[in-house]
């Protein structure tokens, strides 16, 4: 009898000898955008995928994670799993992951399905291919979790609607259409290495950990089981910047720009988790500055240093990030605050308990530059006078955020940067957003920019009530406005007996 095969001789076998010699067509024909970006491979067999998985040991683990998950799914539902939350506002937290970070799952489902067709060397092909499975499971186990949500909170019903059109979630989108817009090499720069190795912490452990502290088992557990997937897609986005960096000296240029851009581009994403966790989490884990110390500036830091030796250099704005971190949660939870009316969620000024946290973790900036804005709207809020932003803002063109972020060397002014591009003036948030636009400005003309939409007629209308109703689907005054007073806090108080 044969021996049974061991997992190397099986991975083998089921990825790199299963490819062959093309006798009918050129190969560049038959992986067209593998010279498109200036990527120079001169050995695919050099590609190695530590994991090593083979499809039927992949279908055994999933299937197993599976069974625990939705037993669990099961009994917190059964239970009311809902009513142990910390407090209701702490559900405001969970719809905008799932109109914001829950179809970003499924976009990377279509990119790695796509780009692992692109690929010539078959180990390649193979993890992006497992990799967009697993990207397709956890859209739907995220949906799956707050699906018993959507039975009793306002928010949750149109999120996959909300996302293609609400101006805020233009910011996410956009994100990963650009990544999809460009080359196969560029999107694994982008999504498995920029994103998933060095910034993914910062997003789903925050969120798992809030989750954990506010009562929320369904989402914690969701979390755990996506971790282990998550583990292999941060060795896949690893190992393709090692792989690149070792095929030719001529690709180290390339992917140091991609990382700079990426980098930059994901940080600004990463300012609705900074704002989550200052701000929206009844419970609060550690601060977003606090968070991006330990997985940035030092894990991170760990990283660049190891990549020091292929000739990669820290993002090219690090710096600006390290000084932004005092700065950003503050001002993006300010933009929700003063156009809560717009926004899919409620919004609220914190506690006095809740200011005294944010100075705490803040010393330097929050009581000098915040504290006394927040003390403000609650002097106006108490008069009958809570204060809405009546016009629409102006956005960045490339990472689509109002421009309210500030210059860091004066944080009283608003940061302004523009380029003029055959006759016309863009305008950006920071140097990084212009540096992006400045190197390819032809793909960034091409930004489809909410408020500008909505100035030229294209999200219904007329006046903005009907934009936010028809073109957004929002329950107007239930959806959006004050926490205090709406739906959601009506229904918890009745829940919990509480007068």
């Amino acid at each position: 009898m044969a021996k049974k095969l061991n997992i190397k001789d099986k991975y083998r076998l089921l990825t790199r000898d299963l490819d062959w010699e093309f006798s009918y067509v050129d190969r560049k024909d038959a992986f067209p955008f593998e010279e498109f970006e200036g990527i120079k491979i001169t050995d695919w067999s050099k590609w190695e995928d530590p994991f090593r998985l083979t499809m039927d040991s992949y279908w055994k683990y999933q299937a197993e994670k599976e069974k625990k998950l939705y037993a669990i799914f099961d009994a917190f539902s059964q239970n009311n799993g809902h009513l142990n939350v910390s407090d209701p506002r702490y559900v405001n937290a969970l719809k905008l992951f799932l109109t914001g970070v829950s179809p970003l799952e499924y976009q990377a489902y279509q990119g790695f399905a796509h780009v692992g067709r692109q690929f010539g060397g078959v180990g390649a092909r193979v993890a992006c291919q497992m990799q967009a499975i697993d990207e397709l499971r956890h859209v739907q186990t995220q949906i799956h979790a707050m699906s018993h949500y959507n039975k009793f909170f306002d928010g949750f019903q149109d999120y996959s609607h909300m996302h293609d059109r609400v101006w805020y979630l233009s910011v996410p989108k956009s994100f990963f259409n650009d990544a999809r817009a460009a080359g196969p090499f560029e999107f694994m720069v982008a999504i498995g290495f920029s994103f998933e190795y060095v910034l993914t912490n910062l997003l789903f452990v925050p969120f798992m950990s809030g989750a954990a502290h506010n009562g929320d088992m369904a989402t914690v557990t969701f979390g755990f089981s996506a971790q282990s997937d998550e583990a292999r897609h941060m060795t896949l986005g690893l190992e393709v910047i090692k792989f690149l960096l070792e095929q030719h000296e001529d690709n180290v240029p390339i992917v140091q720009k991609w990382i700079d851009k990426w980098f930059w581009r994901g940080t600004r994403l990463l300012t609705i988790v900074a704002m989550m966790m200052d701000y929206m989490l009844p419970n609060k884990v550690m601060s977003w500055k606090e968070a991006w110390e330990v997985y940035f500036e030092e894990a991170g830091g760990a990283l660049f240093k190891d990549l020091a030796r292929y000739g990669i250099k820290m993002p090219k704005y690090a710096e600006t990030i390290e000084k932004e971190k005092e700065h950003v949660s503050h001002q993006a939870w300010w933009i929700f605050y003063t156009h809560g009316h717009a926004a899919g969620f409620h919004t609220w000024i914190p506690s006095d308990e809740e200011l005294d946290w944010l100075s705490e973790k803040y010393p330097d900036t929050f009581d000098k530059y915040y504290r006394p804005r927040w003390e403000l709207a609650k002097e106006m809020e108490a008069k009958g006078e809570r204060f809405y932003t009546k016009a629409l803002p102006q956005l960045c063109t490339t990472c689509q955020i109002p421009m309210g972020f500030t210059e860091m060397d004066d944080p009283t002014q608003v940061c302004y940067r523009d380029s003029v591009y055959n006759g016309d003036r863009y305008h950006f948030c920071s140097d990084g957003c212009k540096d992006i636009f400045d190197d390819e400005p032809e793909k960034y003309v091409q930004s489809w920019l909410p408020v500008h939409q909505i100035f030229q007629g294209n999200c219904g209308g007329p006046g903005v009530e009907n934009v936010l109703s028809d073109f957004y689907r929002m329950n107007l005054g239930e959806d959006n406005m004050d926490m205090k007073g709406s739906p959601d806090e009506k229904r918890w108080k009745q829940w919990k007996g509480v007068a």
